[in-house]
């Protein structure tokens, strides 16, 4: 099996779910329980608070662990929005981001929230003087993401961030699920107020993942209950998945100081021999991030062309996992102003550090035999 769909969900470590089983089975008690038991659970809690805060470069207590990355992106503009809502109703996005943000502003939207949808270029990258420019006296919250998620476009995060330092009534938001491990981006120092991150895209396991919210910033919580994670987010502890995820951010971003380079050529590879295709035309930025290639093959329907590969065991995808089901038009890729033949007959080939240049070559001669094989139908 030849696995390039990792921008959707990765093949969690060995490592990680050993370290979940351990301590899922050893360290069952709840945190909040007053006996030794209890408090034993509670402290193996906080040093993977610590560890985590550690690796990421912030303080333990910015760490909010959560179920991944929709509900981090949910907790970080609705719990910015609500809580500060007495400040302004207005909030800034761009028009390429992922499901779990552009839903939850269209929710707050119909509670009466104005939303200003930044347009980006051809590449999907956001200006930043766009930003500005849509900044009013009752904006309270922008949202950008590091990585596209269908593209692989990095977007100039530190820049938007130094430009929205003058805005002290605003906060930033940003959607680093698709960035982590893959990019280099400091969290303090890059004007970031809210970073949301997820388990299952660093080969951790789903339903893990951190929001880092700075300690000058206060959010509404999304679920009432108990005091848990610094009561902002009620309910019993996730300790064994949050052990996982942070043996998963340790190793991956090791991995990161270790491999990138090697990633890069293995992408590059790719790049290279898509461009040798006559029927395939390059939707991604090719400075984009290592890990993502999007193309599309006019005149074929991806479904089709995923479903041939996928006889061969070989597996990549059409847009974001959580908007693949939906309507054929790529919203992405529609933002971008591309074609209609190219948004609805985009793919995506998603990279982590275990692929390598020969599956990449398998990959490339099976994608040439299923062109050949549908060229005669998709024609007709």
């Amino acid at each position: 099996m030849i696995y390039l769909d990792n921008s959707a969900t990765t093949h969690p470590l060995p490592e990680v779910l050993a370290s979940y089983q351990k301590v899922a089975d050893q360290y069952y008690a709840n945190p909040s329980s007053v006996h030794r038991f209890g408090s034993e659970v509670e402290r193996l809690l906080q040093h993977s608070r610590n560890q985590a805060a550690h690796l990421l470069g912030v303080d333990p207590q910015e760490v909010i662990f959560t179920s991944g990355g929709t509900e981090g992106n949910n907790m970080a503009i609705k719990g910015i929005a609500f809580m500060h809502q007495d400040r302004g109703k207005h909030l800034i996005t761009s028009k390429i981001e992922h499901p779990s943000v552009m839903e939850a502003y269209r929710a707050l939207e119909s509670l009466g929230f104005e939303v200003s949808y930044i347009d980006v270029n051809r590449h999907g990258i956001v200006d930043p003087k766009k930003v500005e420019e849509a900044i009013r006296e009752d904006t309270i919250l922008v949202s950008i993401m590091s990585v596209n998620n269908e593209l692989g476009t990095v977007q100039p995060i530190q820049e938007i961030g130094n430009i929205l330092r003058k805005y002290p009534k605003l906060f930033f938001h940003v959607d680093h699920v698709q960035g982590l491990g893959k990019i280099n981006l400091p969290i303090k120092g890059s004007g970031i107020d809210l970073c949301t991150i997820s388990g299952h895209k660093i080969h951790g396991l789903k339903g893990t993942g951190a929001l880092i919210v700075q300690k000058n910033v206060s959010l509404f919580p999304l679920l009432h209950g108990g005091s848990q994670e610094i009561e902002v987010r009620a309910g019993t502890e996730n300790l064994p998945g949050t052990v996982a995820f942070v043996k998963a951010l340790r190793l991956n971003l090791e991995t990161q100081k270790q491999s990138l380079q090697e990633l890069r050529s293995v992408r590059e590879t790719l790049w290279s021999e898509l461009t040798r295709i006559d029927e395939v035309v390059i939707n991604s930025p090719e400075d984009g991030a290592p890990h993502i290639v999007n193309f599309s093959i006019p005149g074929y329907k991806p479904e089709v062309v995923i479903h041939d590969l996928g006889e061969k065991d070989i597996f990549i995808s059409t847009k974001s996992a959580c908007s693949s089901k939906q309507p054929d038009v790529s919203s992405v890729l529609k933002a971008c102003n591309l074609d209609r033949s190219r948004t609805t007959s985009a793919l995506r080939v998603s990279l982590s550090y275990q692929n390598t240049k020969d599956e990449i070559l398998t990959f490339i001669d099976a994608l040439k035999d299923t062109i050949k094989k549908l060229q005669p139908t998709m024609g007709r």
